[in-house]
């Protein structure tokens, strides 16, 4: 009886990726690669809800001082608060980046996945050698094939 062949269809596998992120490693059986997707995912998110406060807090803070209300409890000059609120909005863009790569990242690998599912790996890759004569140039050679 020959054994039947799985096929894995990769749309498939990238639109359950697309709907509940690891879905589609799932559907290919990478189970191992689904905690590494949502652990990218969640640290990201976490920056960047982290940075976006920051961010808000030292922008509100200037712009309150600006309008002439200094009853903040921080030891920033208003220049410092201008070079936090840049740095936070920075961090809080390359956080956002971060978790849109990480989600595309995995839309692309269950659809690797699921292209690659029944590859074949043989174990038999072998070189030959083999000396051979061409008569037709009067010439001595040597034959190498490879077995995928």
């Amino acid at each position: 009886m020959a054994q039947e062949s799985i096929v894995k269809i990769p749309k498939r596998a990238g639109l359950y990726s697309a709907i509940i992120p690891g879905a589609g490693q799932v559907y290919t059986k990478k189970y191992w690669k689904v905690p590494i997707i949502y652990a990218g995912l969640i640290t990201s998110a976490y920056y960047f809800k982290e940075n976006h406060d920051l961010y808000a807090l030292y922008k509100t803070t200037y712009l309150d001082r600006i309008g002439g209300n200094t009853s903040d409890n921080l030891n920033y000059t208003n220049a410092d608060l201008v070079t936090l609120t840049e740095h936070y909005r920075r961090n809080r863009e390359v956080s956002a980046l971060l978790f849109t790569l990480t989600y595309i990242l995995n839309i692309v690998d269950a659809s690797v996945s699921a292209h690659l599912f029944d590859y074949d790996v043989t174990e038999d890759i072998s070189f030959h050698f083999q000396p051979i004569y061409m008569a037709k140039e009067n010439a001595n050679g040597l034959s190498l094939s490879i077995k995928l």
